[in-house]
Parts: structure tokens; sequence; C-alpha cells
């Protein structure tokens, strides 16, 4: 190997040209959380004109998973394969590098054969391209091998006593190193190498500064001892680099690798929701709070956390003129009385920002992805751009929110890149992430041109979780598209879960992951609904009132209620066409039946959903037009928003309720139609679509498939002439399930399984495992 000439070298390193070419396991992904936030600090910003490359015995294939994670800076190149490949920040191969190494390369299966005849070798089955590795013993490496790999033109490199690599000749990271300072145009005085294995070797051969991290192979350090130019660090990983550079002389501007230290707060959990708990009104200039509408719904449980004291604040944007509005009041109490240790930490964010960031980048990218209509989505890099100073600005505010070792519970894909942020700016969180939506399929999720961005970015929380098993697993699944992952802990899903016979149903569900290092726990669950309340309210004067007013408005005929936002996910056409082609197969049931469907509109600005309501009115139209008598019409169709009690009137008066999205992550309205007819007294028939998350839970429901036109109009005709022994079963099994599993308990246990976490976190495995 050429050495570099050394001679006249400066003694101290230039930050302007520094190049640090590192190992990645045991090195640059090892260390403390402080001395790794350091060295990305210097390569992310700090050192602008520094370059970084990874150089690593790791295939391509699996390195890429890295350039998604936050936690780990940004290479301006990569060698990998042990010297096999380079390629440069955008994966491109490195010319003329990449053709060499090619042409002096016989390819795998030339290896696979000369080597058939050496049974001790065990392939290892790892991404890999231009080189063959093995699992081998020392005992292994004979003469016969190595005139057998030296009659391929090969070299063999043996490392921690069990990797036999078969390589090009010529080729191997020292060597990679100086080819592409030499095409890159690097001053070799300037490069520092590091390293913790044999592996590693030939990059301090090659003559370059070095550093041999702390607890690195005994033999690597062994072979560096009278290399005067490589330091044998104390500490581990970056620690180790960081010890490096001092001792190379590497002096960095005052304040260049200093901590731009967070200031804690002392919230010790941290609400991470895109909306505040409250509803913010102007009037007069003056900005009141004022509680929001329904009282049903995730708000009140979330809340409650802080019912007993606990320090907290709730993160969200509160809209302004600009994001530095004057007179700004960044932190307002929520409810001195009712939670005296909780405050809001507003968010200024501009009606613009709202706009792209929500309106219509989480609506019109991310939003037909995860319901699974590709077909309906838009992809605009400078909507994703704001989408990331937003989630951004999200998870600054909640670093500078919470006590050092607190909780940060982060909320839905508007935030998906809080993670990605938030974990390098505290190492020390708990971080736990609730998807209220669906997680799709991983085929319909790598859609995303930024899927890697946002699996990287979840991968740095310490608990995700997920209404239902199946969208952990397909969770898992895009992980395990996305990255090296190691599956862990799976548990069975029944009896509390459906599992064959349901579109969304699974038998077993995984329960951790293992990633570079880290542990990412996951677990079901299904929100729940807030039955004490339906019950109450069921139990007014006003609700009462209401429920009588309907009962004597449908006059002994079968009310079948069907509520649902204004969206092409919940299929309302393909339930209004349902409805009329059994009014067509079963004219026996005209003038007994009515169909009460009540549409919530969409936000106001959601021009997505404007054709879909013009349909709806048509064909509402074309239905009461085709069927209606004098005294009869057999669709009461409301465009608009109800108070919670009316709501609640109109499940109890209807003896059906038919909840037949095409796709949805959960669906409340299927859990309060259960709690209310229970609080009632009244049993109540369920129509299900089988892909509402709420399906494999619901024992008891009639699940129907949506796509399927006849099974719609058979089912909701089975579901009005079902009998009343029947129908008491299975409104007694969902009413048991819904009660018992409500919307506190979803909290409680949401809590509680962050309680169980390792009370270190997921990160200090790998700093365990360097040191070990």
């Amino acid at each position: 190997m050429t050495v570099i000439e050394t001679r006249h070298w400066p003694r101290q390193l230039d930050p302007s040209r520094l190049v640090l070419a590192t190992d990645l396991d045991g090195t640059l992904l090892a260390g403390t959380h402080e001395a790794r936030r350091r060295i990305r600090e210097l390569f992310s910003g700090a050192l602008p004109e520094a370059k970084l490359v990874f150089v690593t015995g790791r295939g391509l294939e699996t390195v890429i998973p890295l350039l998604s994670d936050p936690t780990v800076p940004r290479p301006h190149y990569i060698i990998a394969d042990v010297g096999a490949t380079i390629v440069d920040a955008d994966l491109r191969p490195v010319e003329p590098l990449a053709h060499e190494i090619a042409a002096r390369w016989p390819g795998s299966q030339a290896v696979l054969k000369a080597l058939a005849d050496f049974p001790e070798l065990v392939r290892q089955s790892v991404p890999q391209e231009r080189r063959v590795s093995f699992y081998a013993t020392e005992d292994a490496i004979t003469p016969a091998l190595r005139a057998a790999v030296d009659a391929l033109d090969c070299d063999l490199l043996f490392s921690a006593g069990r990797y036999l690599d078969v390589l090009p000749r010529g080729v191997g990271k020292g060597v990679a190193v100086r080819r592409l300072a030499e095409v890159a145009g690097f001053d070799p005085a300037h490069i520092v190498v590091a390293g913790d294995t044999l592996n590693d070797l030939s990059m301090f051969e090659a003559g370059f500064r070095g550093v041999v991290v702390g607890a690195a192979e005994p033999a690597l350090v062994q072979a560096v001892r009278k290399m005067p130019r490589v330091v044998v660090a104390d500490a581990a990983g970056c620690g180790g680099i960081l010890q490096a550079f001092d001792r190379h002389g590497l002096r960095l501007d005052g304040d260049a690798a200093a901590h731009d230290a967070t200031s804690y707060g002392e919230a010790e959990l941290v609400m991470v929701y895109h909306r505040l708990p409250y509803d913010e009104v102007v009037e007069g200039g003056v900005t009141y709070q004022r509680r929001p509408k329904s009282p049903n719904g995730i708000m009140p449980t979330l809340l409650s956390f802080f019912a007993g004291g606990r320090k907290g604040s709730w993160v969200a944007w509160s809209q302004q003129a600009s994001r530095t509005p004057a007179d700004f009041i960044p932190h307002v109490a929520v409810d001195a009385q009712r939670y005296p240790q909780l405050k809001a930490a507003r968010i200024p964010l501009t009606a613009d920002d709202i706009d792209q960031f929500y309106k219509k980048f989480s609506k019109e990218a991310f939003w037909p992805i995860i319901f699974s209509f590709p077909d309906k989505a838009e992809f605009r890099q400078d909507h994703w751009e704001r989408f990331l100073e937003v989630n951004r600005l999200f998870a600054e505010q909640t670093a500078r929110e919470a006590a050092p070792g607190a909780t940060a519970w982060i909320h839905d894909y508007n935030l998906w890149m809080v993670p990605a942020f938030l974990r390098p700016l505290r190492p020390d969180l708990t971080i736990a992430f609730f998807h209220h939506t669906a997680f799709p399929s991983s085929d319909v999720f790598n859609i995303l041109p930024w899927r890697n961005d946002i699996i990287g970015s979840l991968l740095q929380c310490d608990y995700v979780g997920f209404h239902i098993p199946r969208y952990v697993e397909n969770f898992v699944d895009a992980a395990r598209s996305c990255a090296p992952v190691e599956v862990l802990d799976a548990v069975p899903c029944a009896p509390r879960y459906l599992t064959f016979g349901c579109a969304l149903g699974v038998d077993r569900m995984h329960t951790a992951l293992e990633v570079g290092g880290r542990r990412v726990t996951l677990g079901a669950h299904p929100v729940g609904t807030n039955a004490g309340l339906i019950a109450d309210l069921v139990k007014s004067d006003d609700v009462g009132r209401q429920i009588t007013e309907w009962d004597e408005y449908l006059d002994g005929r079968t009310g079948i209620i069907s509520i649902e936002r204004l969206d092409y996910v919940k299929g309302s056409l393909e339930k209004l066409q349902a409805y009329e082609r059994m009014l067509e197969q079963h004219p026996e049931l005209l003038g007994k039946v009515m169909l009460i469907n009540i549409i919530t509109p969409a936000a106001s600005g959601m021009e997505i959903y404007d054709s879909l309501r013009e349909e709806l009115d048509r064909v509402v139209g074309r239905i009461n037009g085709r069927f209606s008598t004098l005294g009869w019409v057999p669709v009461r169709y409301f465009y608009r928003s109800l108070p919670f009690e009316d709501v609640v009137a109109h499940y109890a008066a209807c003896d059906v309720a038919w909840i037949t999205p095409l796709r949805d992550g959960l669906n409340l309205v299927a859990k309060e139609y259960v709690a209310t007819r229970h609080a009632a007294g009244r049993p109540g028939t369920l129509v299900l679509s089988e892909f509402a998350g709420a399906a494999v839970e619901l024992h008891g429901a009639l699940l129907v498939n949506p796509y399927d036109r006849n099974a719609m109009s058979a089912t909701l005709y089975h579901a009005l002439t079902m009998g009343a022994d029947e129908v008491a079963y299975r409104s007694g099994r969902m009413a048991a399930i819904v009660n018992d599993r409500d919307v506190a308990r979803w909290g409680d246990d949401f809590l509680a399984a962050l309680a169980a976490l390792p009370a270190s976190g997921a990160d200090e495995t790998a700093d365990e495992r360097s040191a070990a």
C-alpha cells in the first residue's frame, strides 16, 4: 500500500480543510449522547467546510437508512463494502474509482464456485456488492484457501476473529480513502481516520492522522502502537474522535463545538398536538379561550392527566399574523382551576403556514396514502419543506418545555417529523408517538417520496402506539423495507381482537424492534369513547326531549343512523347507492325504514371535497325523488355539524347504525352508538365496515366489505330483519367492550406502557454495546 508523505504536515488541523473518514459501528455510531451530539453539530453546520466520509464494512443498502437518522450527521461520501463501493452524497458512484473496482472483481458466483470445497466457510447473509463475506475461524485460513483466493486475483481480509472477506485485488478501506482523497481533492494532511476493529487497520497503515477509539479490538490497538500520528483514545466512539481532534491540534472557534444548551423546562409530561385544548376566539383584537364544542373525544382525556397537579405543557399552534408577532404571549394557562400546573405553549404560525402544512400538504399528500388512495395523492417538495419547518418549530418548543428525563407524547401524522428534530435536542427524553389514523401497508406507504425520513423519525421514539395490531404490523413491514431492523417480541392478538375472517385481522403482533442499537417498543391501543358522559347525556332532560321527538317523527319506522365527516374515505356515496339498491330489491321496506344521513362539513378551505359534496347532494335527491311518498322520505339528509347532545339523541332513536367507511383508522362513531344504545336501554344493531379499525375490537357487529355492492345491501337488510334475541346478544357483547375499554382506560394503558419501558431509554443499548 502507498503511504502518505507526512514530513511537511502542519502541527495543527485546519477546520476548513478537515476530513473525517470514520468507521460506523463501534466508532461514529457509538459513544455518549453528548459526544455524538457534538460530532453531529460539527459536521452539520458548525464546521461548514469540513467533510465527512463513512468508511464501513456494511453494504451500501444497510448504510442508506442512516441518512434518515437525525442523530447521525449526513456524509459527503460513503465508502462501503470494506472499500468495494464508493459513492457520493447522492449515492452516485464516484468515477473513475467505481469502474476500477468493478474491473478487478471476478463476480460473486465465481468466488463462491472457487471456494465451494471449503465447507468451514459460512457465507454471511448480508447485502453486499463486489465482495463475498463469510463467517470463519482463524484455523480456516489455510494455505489452500489463500491459494484459491490468489487464483481469483482477489485479496482475503480476516477481522474480529470471525469475519472473512474476499475482495477485489488492491481494495480496502485505506486504499479507498487514499484514492477518494486524490479524486475529491482532499488535503491528506488534514484527513483524520477513525476505527475500532482490525477491519480498519488499512486506514491507519495508509499514513493518515488517526484515532483508535476506546473499547477497540485489542489486535488493532496493538497494531497501531508505533504509529506516531495515531491516537489511541480512552473514550468510546465519538468521544474518542473528539479526543483525537484535540490531540491533533484542531482548534475550533469559541462556540463551534460548544453545546447550544436547550434551557430545560419544568413539564414532566409534554403533550405535542397540532391543536390547542381550547378554541381561540378573537373579539375586538383580544384573544379569548373557549372550550371545544364537543365534550367527547380525545381532548378531555389528555387533559385529565394533568388534573392531579402533574406539571405539564401542551405544545400546539396559535394562528398569528406572523411567526414573530408583537406582544405575543407564548405561555398561557389552560384552566387554572382544573389543571393548575398545565400551561399551553403556543407556537405562532401564519395562516399560510397552517394552510400548507395542514390543510394542503397533510391532506393532499399524506391522507390519501394513509387511507390507501394513492391515486388522489399530490406530492410537492416545497410543501414538504414547509412541513419540516413547522415540525422543527414543534420540536424546538417541546425541547424547551420538558424537564430533564420528561416524557414527550406526540400525536398523529401531522407531526411525523417531530421525533427526528427532538431526539438530537433532548436525548434524555422518553419520546412517545400515537397514530390517531390508520397506518397503511408498506407497499402503499412506500409510495411517499419521503418514506425513509418519516420512518427514520419514528424510529427515534421509545414507544409508538397505533389503534390496532394490523397497523402495528404495517409499520413493522414499512420499517423493515427502509432499514435493517431486527423484529423482537410478539404476542397473540386473540381473544381481544378478531384475527381470521376480518380484513384487518392478524393473529400475532410484534411489540419491539431494534435498529441501530435502539429499541423501539410498539403497542396497539384502540381509542375508546367517554361512556360515562354519554350515559349522563342520555339521562338529561334536553336529550330525553329530543329522543321523544325523534320517536314520534319515526312513528314506528326503523331509523338507520349514518354519521360521518365529508371525506372520500368514508364511503358515503357507496352507502347511499347500497341503500337505494336495497329499496329496489325489498319494496316491502318502503315506508318502513328511514336513513338519517348526517354529513359533517370538512374544515374550511378544503377544496378537495367540493366535488364529493355535489355528488352526495345529487344522489340523495335521486333516491328521495324515486321513492318518497306524501308522508315519508327514505333519506333525511343533514349537511352540518351538530352539537354532541343532538348526536346522542339521534343514536338513541335509531335501531340500526350503518358505519361503512372504505377505510378508517378506528371510527369512534361506532363506539358512541353502542354506548348510547346501552345507556338508553335500547339494544341496537351495528353494521360496520371491515376496514374500520374498530371492526377487530367490536365483537358482535355485523361486518361488511364496503367494496362489495351486493354484500352492503344484503347486510343492511339482515340488520333490519334480525330477531330481537340476536340483537340483544350482539348489542350486549359490544356494550361490555365499549364500557370496559373507554377513553380513560385508553390513556391510562398508554401511559402504563411508557412506564414499563426500560428506565434509561433505548439509546443506552448502543452505548453499552460499544463499551462491551
